[in-house]
């Protein structure tokens, strides 16, 4: 190799900063230094694949040895940075850094091994967690006991202190660390790990942790997706018995960090898809062709797949001017009864998505579905971000959701709704984005779906949680000769030929580009679209009595959204009428099965919201009657007294009073006061 002296390694570098044109013939560095002193920075970005096309051998030099080349690099960046600004270059001479971006050949996580220790490698994964920032000592300053002054260069995590006074007459050996005099950096260690659609099946995922320092130090979160370029390290492991072990652990030091942009990168669209996903949409019936197209391998439920095609669709988020957002992303709850294929939507919905994650409730926490605060070994505190944070701009979805404990669904209301997640732990006070579709599958609380109870009695769900799903369906398991016949050779001819029953219109493959294509669209809705929508609306707002529930602005938005990503399926970049009909007919589909009081048979989303108006009149009527059995002296009532009273009224059997009676005393609106006396609270 021709380039050997570091003196003649930076000059050869210089050389390159100086002299290399871009395509167009200008000096791609020269203006870059010069940006340099404009922005105040103190980092060159150099692209690795100019340096290849300048020369081969310095290239792979830099990628095999970048120990020996870096500080040749930063030598000659700063003889370069001279010539433009020599005030700015001395001024920032021990800041100065070089940044590689664009390393040929990405390797991934699970690729690297003892081979690429102390390499220049780039890898791309996810960012799961970040500590928070500390300074870290460069060189230590320290002074013995009689004044003198000694600096030391550090590396490695440990302070390294001076054995002896190094001036000639001084013998002492103790000495007092000066803060003041010591150079810092600011310093932050990020764990990257495997991205979720690269991951093999049955593996765990491979994590590195990565140190940062300097200007690249939050530069990204945790649920960024990022290519980085660092060296790959061996870290001492150490044992409080044994000192130093023969085990090292694997780590990297960051040279450069690019946050991928929030689209689905991974999946690219060549000319001929492009043609290919517009001749779909030109023919007749392409709707009906997509929702065929959404999981060939289960029988039946189009209404649940229309559903899901436009959740994994969704609409664009809408951002006011005063930074008010308006969710864009669809939620679907599946209720049903077990062997409905609930858990089969799911998977498939989470692999369909651009972006998506599958967890199930049972053994998802708090923190690892929203995020978490975790100290590490060295005591430093990380943020680490759960699975709606990594499933940002995609699917979130969450399987046996009545099994989580109450706190964790509780973390779900700010994700649904806001679409962030905020964290006050540990001294962090974070906002992370959570832009993410929910689709949940919950099984009912007796274990098949009651149809003689309302919905929020069918499932153990708070109501505000329920009221944040845009569509809730319900899957039952209805004995009926012919359609059983029906699943049943279709089950059974899938076993017999491995493969789907019927050929799907469109394969796997060119759904879930279609999908990305069309999330480019950002549909307007158009005049037609927004009379029809408030026309339903308004309609159903009549429905109602004084007292009961109708739909609410939830679901006004809710339509909005649904015919938004059905123009955007259709990839239109406006929300006819058409649209709007469909959206219409979905809710419609969801009301008269799930917002159906089912003591009146009428449309009440009360059901939704609480208790439907039959239930809330029958519990006024129970409090008028306690009331009066109290008198003005609030005497305590006997329990069966106050049933005797309810079942006169005609509106209660003696089951139904015996029920209400501990309705009261279990919500807290009466307590016993001795055995089988009550009091009002």
């Amino acid at each position: 190799m021709s380039v050997v002296t570091p003196a003649k390694l930076a000059e050869s570098l210089e050389f390159f900063l100086k002299t290399f044109k871009d395509k167009n013939g200008k000096l791609k560095y020269r203006m870059r230094l010069s940006q340099m002193v404009s922005l105040n920075s103190k980092s060159l970005v150099v692209d690795f694949e100019d340096l290849l096309m300048y020369n081969l051998d310095l290239a792979n030099r830099l990628r095999n040895e970048p120990d020996e080349v870096l500080p040749s690099f930063i030598k000659a960046t700063y003889e370069a940075l001279k010539v433009e600004n020599s005030d700015y270059a001395e001024r920032i001479r021990k800041d100065i850094q070089v940044r590689i971006r664009n390393l040929t050949d990405k390797l991934s996580l699970r690729q690297i091994t003892t081979e690429h220790l102390d390499k220049l490698v780039s890898v791309n994964g996810m960012v799961v967690r970040a500590s928070e920032l500390k300074p870290l000592a460069l060189e230590a300053t320290f002074r013995c006991t009689k004044g003198h002054m000694i600096k030391i260069p550090q590396s490695g995590i440990i302070l390294k202190k001076p054995s002896r006074c190094s001036e000639g007459s001084c013998k002492s050996n103790k000495f007092e660390l000066d803060i003041k005099n010591t150079v810092f950096v600011d310093y932050q260690i990020i764990r990257l790990q495997e991205l979720p659609e690269e991951l093999p099946p049955g593996q765990l995922p491979q994590a590195f942790d990565v140190s940062l320092q300097g200007d690249i130090v939050n530069t990204a979160r945790p649920g960024d997706r990022v290519i980085l370029t660092g060296i790959v390290r061996a870290e001492a492991e150490y044992s409080q018995a044994a000192g130093k072990l023969r085990l090292f652990r694997s780590k990297m030091e960051g040279n450069y960090i690019e946050v991928l942009g929030k689209e689905p990168e991974l999946i690219q669209i060549t000319k001929e898809d492009e043609e290919l996903i517009r001749s779909i949409t030109s023919q007749p019936g392409a709707y009906e062709r997509l929702i065929e197209s959404v999981a060939p391998a289960i029988h039946g439920y189009e209404t649940q797949k229309e559903a899901i095609l436009l959740l994994v669709t969704g609409s664009p988020q809408r951002i006011m001017p005063d930074g008010t957002t308006i969710r864009g992303d669809i939620n679907v709850l599946l209720v049903g009864d077990p062997g409905t294929a609930k858990s089969e939507l799911l998977k498939y919905a989470a692999r369909i998505a651009p972006r998506g994650l599958y967890t199930s409730g049972r053994g998802s926490t708090a923190a690892g579905l929203t995020a978490a605060v975790v100290r590490e070994r060295t005591g430093m505190m990380m943020l680490e971000a759960g699975a709606v944070v990594l499933a940002d701009q995609g699917v979130a979805a969450i399987d046996e959701f009545d099994k989580m404990r109450p706190e964790d669904r509780n973390a779900l209301h700010e994700t649904m709704e806001q679409q962030t997640v905020s964290v006050a732990k540990g001294g962090i006070v974070a906002t992370l984005n959570a832009r993410t579709s929910i689709l949940a599958a919950s099984n009912p609380i007796l274990g098949k779906y009651d149809p003689y109870r309302n919905i929020a009695d069918n499932l153990n769900l708070p109501i505000p949680l329920l009221t944040r799903f845009d569509l809730i369906f319900v899957l039952r398991d209805i004995p009926d000769r012919a359609k059983d016949e029906q699943l049943a050779r279709h089950v059974l001819e899938l076993h017999r030929k491995g493969d789907y029953v019927t050929t799907p219109p469109i394969d796997f493959n060119l759904l879930r580009k279609y999908i990305v294509y069309a999330k480019k669209f950002q549909p307007v809705l158009t005049k037609e679209a927004e009379e029809k929508l408030l026309e339903y609306y308004l309609e159903m707002r009549k429905i109602g009595s004084d007292f009961m529930i109708t739909v609410t602005p939830r679901q006004l938005e809710s339509l909005i959204r649904l015919a938004t990503a059905r123009a955007r399926i259709m990839l239109r970049d406006k929300v006819t009428e058409e649209d709007a009909i469909r959206a219409i007919s979905l809710m419609r589909r969801m009301l008269e099965t799930v917002g159906v009081d089912v003591k009146t048979g009428k449309i009440d989303l009360g059901v939704l919201h609480g208790k439907p108006l039959s239930e809330r009149t029958l519990l006024e009527t129970a409090l008028d009657i306690f009331k009066s059995l109290e008198g003005p002296e609030k005497n305590p009532v006997e329990g069966k007294v106050f049933v005797d009273e309810l079942v006169k009224t005609k509106k209660f059997t003696q089951e139904d009073a015996q029920r209400m009676l501990q309705t009261l005393n279990r919500s807290g609106q009466i307590y016993e006061v001795k055995p089988g006396f009550y009091r009002k609270l």
